[in-house]
């Protein structure tokens, strides 16, 4: 799965990220309520403070939750509300272990459509239909995952040339572009209220 992103900003979280399948999916777990940024450097976070250079499912999963949720505290924290999404992100690995032996890589290796995949991703716990049609934007525009009709299942967000979500951004420019439409929705749904 190698790949380069940016999807943090920071060279060593953005290297995570390109080569682990779990480090992306707890990303974009984590890719709610903070800076996109942020999020995706928690994967990486994660990591050090478990002493290691990538994440294990199955380590995440067992670990103690009163232990897991203090390593997300520690400052700086890896999310602003580090005690949910402890238990959020054990939950997706748990979830990982059981279904898929602990590799999250399974979710996708050898999907045949796009509308299976997002069925796969839309099950994992934490993800609904908007994260899950944004990995799967993810997974096609940045990770060459492209079973057929994948852009249809990751609907508006798979649009190419689109600048929505954290799947559009390769640099800081075009996380310009995704923070700028972004704040454009939310003028446009307040301006409807």
């Amino acid at each position: 799965m190698a790949t380069k992103v940016h999807l943090a900003q920071r060279p060593e979280a953005d290297e995570l990220l390109g080569r682990s399948p779990l480090a992306a999916l707890v990303g974009m777990l984590l890719d709610q309520q903070v800076p996109m940024e942020w999020a995706f450097s928690g994967p990486y976070t994660i990591a050090q403070r478990l002493g290691s250079d990538d994440l294990d499912a199955h380590e995440i999963a067992a670990h103690d939750p009163e232990r897991f949720a203090a390593l997300l505290a520690e400052k700086p924290a890896v999310h602003r509300y580090p005690g949910s999404m402890a238990k959020r992100v054990q939950q997706l690995c748990r979830y990982l272990v059981d279904h898929y032996d602990g590799d999250a890589e399974k979710l996708w290796k050898g999907v045949d459509s796009g509308k299976e995949l997002y069925k796969r991703l839309n099950a994992l716990p934490g993800f609904g239909k908007q994260k899950a049609q944004i990995f799967l934007a993810l997974l096609g525009k940045q990770y060459g995952i492209r079973p057929d009709g994948w852009r249809e299942a990751a609907g508006d967000y798979g649009e190419e040339g689109s600048h929505r979500s954290v799947a559009d951004i390769t640099g800081p420019d075009s996380l310009a572009r995704v923070r700028a439409f972004k704040q454009e929705m939310k003028a446009a749904a307040k301006a409807a209220e």
